[in-house]
C-alpha cells in the first residue's frame, strides 16, 4: 500500500532532554494508526513535526511525498491543508459561532462563492450530527459537542491525513465511544490515514488498524490491538490493564 507518511530515524531533543531517540514507522493510505506510550513519551512533539511545528535534531520526515525538513514557509503551509490537525481541547475560536467556526478554513479559498461555502459547512456539520448546532456558540456546547465541531472544521477541507492528538481526553466514557466511532466513521467515509495519540484504551480498540506503543523515545512495540492486548510484555499489558 503506499505510504503517505513515512518517518526514519527521527530525533528531538529540548535541551538536555531526549524526547524523541530513534522513531520509525509509516502510515499506509487510509490507514487508522493509533499511537500508545505513557505522558513525557514524545507523543504530542512526534505530530507538531509531521505538521513542520517543530523542527526534529535528525532523521527523515516526508508527508504525501513531500520532506517535511526541506520546505519553506509556503510550502509547508499549502502540505498542512492537506492535514488536519484536531488538537486536545478542539480548539474553537470562542467568539465566532459554529458557522463561523467552520467558515474560518475556506476563508483561503478564493474561488468558493458564499452559497457554495454554507453548503460545506452543513454537509461538515451532517458528517458529525449536529447540524442544529450551527448558530451555537462554542460556550453552548458540551465537551462531545465542542469535539465534533472540532472534527468537523477539520474535516472541511477533506485531509488527505488526519492528526489526532488525544480525541476523547475529558470526556465521559459514553461520549469517548461516541467520538471514536466518529473517527472510524470519517475514516470509511473520506478514506483519511489518520495518527491517533490516545490514552484511552477503548478509543484504541474501536479505531485502530495498527497500534504502536513508544517507550522511552522509541518504537517499542507494533502490532494489531489485539497482538498488543496479549502480550505478555510488562511495558505493554501495562496499557490494556
Amino acid at each position: 500500500m503506499e505510504n503517505v507518511i513515512e518517518i526514519e530515524h527521527l530525533k528531538k531533543s529540548f535541551g538536555n532532554n531526549q524526547v524523541l531517540k530513534d522513531i520509525s514507522l509509516n502510515l499506509a493510505k487510509g490507514e487508522n494508526l493509533v499511537i500508545l506510550g505513557k505522558s513525557g513519551t514524545g507523543k504530542s512533539v512526534l505530530i507538531k513535526c509531521i505538521v513542520g511545528l517543530i523542527k526534529p535534531d535528525e532523521g527523515k520526515l516526508t508527508a504525501l511525498q513531500k520532506n517535511i525538513l526541506e520546505l519553506n514557509t509556503k510550502e509547508l503551509n499549502a502540505l498542512r491543508k492537506k492535514i488536519g490537525f484536531l488538537f486536545q481541547s478542539a480548539a474553537l475560536y470562542d467568539s465566532m459561532s459554529v458557522k463561523e467556526n467552520l467558515e474560518f478554513p475556506l476563508r483561503d479559498l478564493k474561488e468558493l462563492k458564499q452559497d457554495e461555502i454554507n453548503i460545506k459547512v452543513i454537509e461538515a456539520l451532517q458528517n458529525v450530527g449536529l447540524e442544529k448546532a450551527i448558530n451555537k456558540m462554542p460556550s453552548e456546547l458540551s465537551g462531545g459537542m465542542r469535539k465534533r465541531i472540532g472534527l468537523a472544521r477539520t474535516l472541511i477541507l477533506n485531509p488527505e491525513i488526519m492528526l489526532y492528538d488525544e480525541p476523547t481526553t475529558g470526556l465521559d466514557p459514553i461520549t469517548s465511544k461516541e467520538i471514536s466511532s466518529l473517527i472510524l466513521e470519517m475514516q470509511k467515509k473520506f478514506n483519511t490515514a489518520s495518527i491517533i495519540i490516545t490514552h484511552d484504551i477503548e478509543c484504541a480498540r474501536i479505531t485502530a488498524n495498527r497500534v504502536i506503543v513508544l517507550n522511552d523515545g522509541t518504537c517499542y512495540a507494533e502490532g494489531t490491538f489485539k497482538e498488543l492486548e496479549q502480550s505478555n510484555d510488562e511495558k505493554i499489558k501495562g496499557f490494556f490493564i
